[in-house]
């Protein structure tokens, strides 16, 4: 028999980070959560997540029911009765939410009445020390996917995301330049002038694109699938080219390369200057330079021509 599953991620909060934010979406956070649903095959997944990040759920063949979160989706829940509810959100509000639903077994994160804030089910307790203190999740040993795995009980076996969008076009050029970062995460970004003088070391070796369909996710997924290289920063980008199985070079500064998979698609390349505070987990730099100037265009260029000779 088939268990009923509900999956609430709207991408209001990263997993594993104590940021909350609900002006913008991490479409990033959202997309890789997707790889838990290979768990799920067989049962009767709903997903509640934002109208933003719909598109990267859509189509997907395991999800069978997929909602907006609004008025009218909460107090329909409410009424619901599931045998699984998944809450990867930190929202105190979205906890008291699931809270509210009925289920047998509860995952992620719950709220505590008496303080008001989001606090951990047993599992994700390691999700939430790793959330609280930079010092130890400079040292987290596990990846992103292995900690959610973690965080509902079950032990993580190289399972990747899942896509449900199959793209519309064929490799058309050597390599796509993916430069674009969201607004939550400004520090992410390698600068202009390094993107434009690793266009000029390039020359006429490789056709290059710039990101293209920023507005509409189908067509930025169907401009990725078009490359057969991407340059990227840590970005929504990165884990989409992952999964569509492109070769990937994938910019780290602020944020940890330890946390991403990789799925032997590329590399990663940080500054070879160490700083004592990478990575710093945060969203502007401090010193008003980001570490990502450092990380050379010469270096990204040899990498480049080694993943396409």
């Amino acid at each position: 028999m088939k268990d009923k599953i509900l999956i609430v991620k709207l991408g209001f909060t990263e997993t594993i980070d104590g940021k909350i934010s609900t002006d913008s979406v991490s479409l990033g956070d959202v997309f890789r959560s997707t790889s838990i649903l290979h768990l799920f095959k067989n049962d009767n997944v709903t997903w509640l997540t934002t109208k933003d990040a719909l598109p990267l759920l859509a189509q997907s063949p395991y999800i069978k029911r997929l909602l907006v979160y609004d008025l009218t989706t909460s107090l329909q829940l409410k009424s619901e009765h599931f045998d699984v509810i998944i809450n990867l959100e930190k929202v105190p509000g979205v906890c008291a939410l699931t809270d509210s639903i009925q289920a047998w077994r509860r995952y992620g994160f719950r709220f505590d009445a008496k303080r008001g804030t989001a606090e951990a089910y047993e599992h994700s307790y390691e999700v939430v020390a790793n959330s609280e203190d930079p010092k130890l999740r400079r040292q987290m040993k596990k990846h992103w996917i292995e900690m959610l795995y973690g965080m509902i009980g079950r032990d993580w076996r190289g399972q990747g995301y899942i896509l449900g969008y199959r793209p519309k076009t064929k490799e058309k050029f050597d390599i796509g330049f993916n430069v674009k970062v969201g607004n939550r995460w400004p520090n992410k970004a390698w600068p202009e002038e390094n993107w434009r003088r690793l266009e000029e070391l390039i020359g006429n070796k490789f056709s290059i694109s710039y990101q293209q369909s920023l507005g509409d996710i189908n067509g930025y997924i169907n401009w990725l699938n078009s490359c057969r290289l991407i340059v990227t920063n840590d970005s929504l980008g990165l884990h989409l080219a992952i999964a569509l199985k492109k070769k990937v070079i994938a910019l780290f500064g602020p944020t940890s390369e330890r946390e991403v998979y990789m799925f032997d698609r590329g590399c990663i390349i940080r500054p070879q200057q160490k700083l004592k505070c990478m990575p710093c987990f945060s969203t502007r730099c401090r010193f008003g330079r980001s570490c990502m100037y450092m990380i050379e265009p010469e270096t990204v260029c040899k990498k480049i021509k080694k993943l396409l000779r």
